[in-house]
């Protein structure tokens, strides 16, 4: 059996070969200590967030108001125990976002302070819906440590509030300037630990945290600590449709307990919810959003948001997500981007009556799911058009693979170390 299993190894191709073999030795083989250190940024949704409130929080219930004075909380951590512990509804409130356009930026509601807990630790996040627990990169983490990573020695992670969106270079953000010091530090600390470069793992919405955060750090300091960015199913400022159907109709967070319109209104509330709407050097002047009274494309979202009743969004959209939509600069450090393809993936939306508090009926095209395939190759040809980028730039698609699924199934995960596996073994 033995040597059957040698003989159909010898067959695969090296990293793969690799893989299969480390996943087979004991845990204490001291594979990790060759492997460049990782550190993993998860998507939306995934980070746990901690809340103390002060004297300046004015409860709209005085239940809300019970934890002033009790130090810091956990507000976004199990979500089935909102429902149980009557905390709904202060959930909803104390998790709002504020935009201040005298400073251009997003904050917490007065006598509201949060910060995000276990920085550093790769075990620091987790889905909360309790139906899928493991939709974090728990696959991913568990496959690295097959191969001899170690958490909090080789392998670490970075989890962010991720209620914000990453700023472009110059752009104020107060809550991501504290984060990208911290993940520079983290990175340095693993870099010079190992003697080694890092590379640097985001999935959906933390590969865009991932990819900002590099294009803000000097081109000298990445040369001397990244070695590679492995994204998976990246979520852009580039544009995904799917985001327009969200902000209309709300998110899909049943398991918190609470009514679509409140979700909507917190939801609404977030830099998250105006990033990513789909951008006109994409998706140009075809129509994305069908009512009786007219359609809107991507140069529309404006007029979009204010027919959903949202217009209080259209400047902070305006300020902070239209330079995020017309700024692309390539990292200049090895990237390898992962997507899947040949998933329906909403292409338009249609509301006959423009009702928005309805499920639109949808066209559907090409992508994963959630990335529109147009995105991603829009993304791909950016990263190819400056040579020296294209040379370090490597794009695989893997047809069926949804957007979650490259990062929970099994054969899609096995794909995923294999390219941490490859960015050893390349050196630099």
């Amino acid at each position: 059996m033995r040597l059957l299993l040698a003989l159909l190894l010898l067959v695969l191709p090296p990293p793969l070969r690799e893989y299969f073999s480390a996943s087979h030795l004991p845990k204490d083989a001291g594979v990790g200590s060759e492997l460049h250190p990782v550190v993993l940024v998860p998507g939306l949704l995934c980070s746990d967030l901690e809340a103390r409130l002060t004297e300046a929080y004015k409860p709209s219930a005085p239940r809300c108001g019970a934890m002033k004075g009790n130090g810091w909380f956990g507000l976004w951590k199990n979500a089935s125990d909102l429902a149980a512990n009557d905390y709904v509804d202060c959930f909803l409130e104390q998790m709002r976002l504020v935009y201040d356009p005298a400073i251009n930026d997003y904050r917490n509601l007065p006598g509201v302070e949060t910060r995000v807990p276990n920085f550093g630790s790769a075990r620091g996040f987790h889905c909360k819906d309790p139906l899928h627990p493991k939709q974090c990169v728990d696959y991913v983490r568990e496959g690295l440590e097959r191969v001899g990573y170690r958490d909090g020695d080789t392998l670490f992670g970075a989890p962010y509030d991720w209620r914000y969106a990453p700023p472009v270079p110059g752009q104020q953000s107060q809550v991501y300037s504290r984060y990208f010091r911290q993940l520079k530090s983290l990175v340095e600390t693993a870099s010079k630990k190992h003697h080694k470069k890092v590379i640097i793992f985001g999935h959906s919405y933390g590969g865009m945290v991932v990819l900002d955060f590099v294009r803000n750090t000097p081109l000298a300091w990445r040369n001397e600590y990244i070695k590679h960015l492995i994204l998976v199913a990246p979520v852009l400022s580039l544009g995904i449709l799917i985001q327009a159907q969200i902000i209309a109709f709300g998110p899909n967070m049943k398991f918190v307990g609470a009514t679509q319109s409140s979700l909507r209104t917190m939801w609404r509330s977030f830099e998250t919810g105006i990033v990513d709407l789909p951008s006109p050097k994409v998706f140009g002047h075809m129509p994305l959003v069908i009512t009786e009274q007219r359609n809107y494309s991507a140069y529309d979202m404006e007029d979009f948001l204010v027919a959903i009743g949202f217009g209080d969004s259209v400047e902070p959209f305006r300020r902070r997500m239209v330079p995020k939509m017309r700024y692309f600069k390539v990292p200049m450090v090895p990237v390898t981007c992962i997507n899947g393809v040949g998933i329906r993936t909403a292409k338009q939306l249609v509301y006959w009556k423009s009702d928005y508090d309805r499920s639109p009926e949808i066209a559907y095209g090409d992508g994963d799911g959630t990335v529109n395939l147009i995105s991603m190759l829009t993304f791909d040809k950016e990263m190819r058009r400056q040579p020296a980028q294209k040379k370090q730039f490597k794009s695989v698609k893997i047809h069926g693979a949804e957007h979650c699924g490259l990062i929970t199934e099994e054969w899609a995960v096995k794909r995923v170390v294999q390219e941490f596996l490859e960015a050893n073994r390349i050196s630099s």
